[in-house]
């Protein structure tokens, strides 16, 4: 496949996708007549020098742009309430996000909140908040820098509660980007170690969506064309990238968010509090727990494991065998086995369950998840 050629995909929103392809973004704001973007990113993302360049290509294309960039590794809500006040003293017309998860969804709640000035948690799709989103929402733009979330395509974003750092999720059809430019180059400088932890991101995404107890057939698909294209390219991508693993990392990722508009289950809400409690990478936390989480959904999702199994071409096509996979592919992308390597500690667990339990995630796993089943799974991860 030459991933230099740019392709449009309009699924589930305009994707224009392929090597260089950001180029485009100058003209699409012109012919859109948007002058004033306010660009959301992250501190690390704002000092890097394609986001630099692409600055400059957006400033020499008649733009006058405002960047915000001051959010948490796990966004909380007083960086929505930031970012929205930089829009309003600003007088910007369009958002554009550049990023990886957190970025994207700040960028989204921002978009939600500008013409939605209730308390952000009003619009907390967990408790029917959604039917709150009734006004329009600004120009909106979407920039992946990792494969990982596929926030990019996603209509939701995840902020936690800045003091009881549970996780609230906002939703609607509305927040869907109006486009996505989904440039594999910019995900190519990516150090080995986010490369690893978002593609292991992907991975679950991809994995739960597909175990999710929700019917829904065209998901479970693209979920499992997802988890063959990970399997595919991931190690590649963390050893030694080209342009190949990179964009079917990139694709894998928006695939992964596509599917699990079914549903995401356990691993999800182990993952969540240690984001939130201890401010571990999401993917990161969801990588070292997926092999665990998995091993507890096997009784009873046999015929799924075994189709799991053979996407990823192995040997044994039963869910053990999907387990060994998991650790094995941990270990070689430098990813540790156990919570502890991750500075988890025995005296966090009892909060860290209560928390996994609260989540929004485990709903939708094919089995049901007790809070002592969390206590489990961790006590067994750590």
């Amino acid at each position: 496949m030459d991933f230099t050629q740019i392709r449009q995909f309009n699924f589930p929103t305009i994707i224009r996708f392929g090597a260089g392809v950001i180029k485009e973004l100058p003209a699409y704001l012109k012919q859109n007549n948007l002058r004033k973007p306010l660009v959301v990113t992250d501190h690390v993302i704002a000092g890097l020098d394609f986001f630099k360049a692409i600055l400059a290509d957006l400033k020499e294309g008649g733009s006058s742009v405002e960047v915000f960039s001051d959010i948490h590794k796990n966004p909380v809500k007083s960086d929505v309430y930031k970012g929205t006040t930089q829009w309003d003293s600003t007088s910007r017309d369009c958002v554009i996000g550049i990023g990886g998860g957190a970025a994207l969804d700040v960028a989204r709640a921002i978009v939600l909140q500008i013409n939605h000035r209730e308390d952000l948690f009003k619009y907390d799709d967990l408790i029917g908040g959604d039917v709150f989103v009734t006004n329009d929402v600004p120009h909106f733009i979407t920039v992946p820098t990792t494969a990982g979330t596929g926030s990019e395509v996603g209509r939701s974003a995840i902020i936690a509660d800045d003091e009881t750092h549970q996780k609230k999720i906002l939703f609607s059809p509305k927040l869907l980007a109006k486009i996505v430019f989904a440039d594999p180059l910019l995900t190519m400088e990516l150090p080995a170690f986010v490369t690893a932890a978002t593609g292991m991101d992907a991975l679950t995404h991809n994995m739960e969506a597909f175990l999710a107890k929700n019917y829904h057939p065209l998901c479970d698909g693209i979920a499992l064309e997802g988890m063959r294209m990970i399997a595919n390219s991931l190690e590649k991508a963390v050893k030694n990238p080209d342009v190949e693993s990179r964009s079917e990392m990139l694709l894998a990722s928006m695939m992964g968010a596509i599917a699990f508009q079914k549903g995401l289950g356990v691993v999800h809400s182990l993952a969540h509090p240690l984001s939130s409690l201890l401010d571990t990478h999401h993917g990161l936390a969801n990588a070292v727990n997926i092999p665990y989480g998995m091993k507890f959904n096997i009784e009873g999702s046999e015929d799924k494991f075994y189709r799991i199994a053979q996407t990823l071409n192995l040997k044994e096509l039963n869910g053990d065998a999907v387990v060994k996979y998991l650790f094995d592919f941990n270990s070689k992308l430098g990813i540790p086995h156990k919570l502890r390597d991750i500075d988890v500690k025995e005296e966090h667990l009892d909060t860290l369950s209560e928390l996994a339990f609260a989540d929004f995630a485990h709903p939708n796993n094919p089995k049901p998840v007790t809070q002592k089943d969390f206590r489990d799974l961790y006590g067994e991860a750590l």
